[in-house]
């Protein structure tokens, strides 16, 4: 019995101990840099999470612990607990974008021969998109796959009629936060085709870790607009964007310590 209560108040005195660090991440760029993972490790704890679609974390910290943040296309970022910190739920942790874009190089001459895998696969790294989309023939895509947003105010019926659900979605900031799990769904769904289309080994081949061949891929669609081959179902042009951020990502890999992140 005195073994039980024993054990009783140490799980107890665990649980009080036990703090949590919370907040979101914030990019001030505006593009679509946020699909990207974020690594969340308490190098004290050496416990490592994921930040979720929104950019909201929650890790398990103490006073004075080291929190690392680790992304493929920001700044590495450590952050020291304090007291303060463990009291909110709010804390809001900037990281700077560390990759932007590469230039597109326009193509002057190329002629396609009529065979759409040898024009894909002859095409280099770096080439126009536009290029490709007029060699391959892909159409304007019509919408994004999602339900349009109901518009504020809209005149309907020869009256003025409001939105109650689109005004609160703005003014809460629900809006976001939709629009964000469209996009990050929308990802998840491109990259999972991508996987599948490709297989496992092909990635492989092109010395990417196993468990980063998601974010790796995360990384290409963020980089890219890809939306309109995947609408088109033409997964072989892809590879034309996996080749061009193969090397980039494989420096930013190197550079960001995410591997010594995600082995420790």
């Amino acid at each position: 019995m005195r073994s039980v209560v024993i054990l009783f108040a140490c799980l107890l005195m665990s649980n009080l101990n036990a703090q949590v660090f919370s907040g979101e991440i914030l990019l001030r760029d505006r593009s679509s840099y946020y699909l990207n993972e974020v690594y969340v490790t308490n190098l004290n704890e050496q416990r490592t999470i994921l930040t979720n679609f929104n950019g909201s974390f929650s890790i398990n910290a103490k006073p004075g612990d080291v929190v690392r943040f680790t992304s493929i296309v920001t700044d590495r970022k450590d952050v020291v607990i304090t007291e303060k910190m463990l009291q909110t739920s709010l804390n809001i942790v900037e990281l700077k974008i560390a990759y932007y874009e590469i230039q597109e190089v326009v193509i002057n001459k190329f002629k396609p021969s009529g065979n759409l895998k040898k024009d894909v696969l002859s095409l280099k790294t770096g080439e126009k998109e536009m290029k490709l989309k007029t060699i391959i023939g892909l159409p304007e895509p019509k919408g994004d796959g999602t339900p349009q947003q109901a518009p504020v105010l809209s005149l309907a019926d020869g009256g003025l009629s409001f939105s109650i659900d689109t005004i609160y979605d703005l003014i809460s900031g629900d809006h976001k936060k939709k629009q964000r799990l469209q996009n990050y769904e929308k990802m998840n769904a491109a990259i999972n085709n991508i996987k599948q289309y490709y297989g496992e080994e092909y990635f492989l081949k092109l010395k990417i870790p196993k468990q980063f061949i998601d974010n790796f891929l995360q990384f290409v669609y963020s980089s890219d607009d890809l939306r309109p081959l995947i609408a088109a179902g033409n997964y072989e042009a892809v590879a034309i964007y996996i080749e061009r951020y193969l090397p980039i990502y494989q420096r930013r890999l190197q550079n960001s310590k995410l591997m010594e992140t995600v082995t420790e």
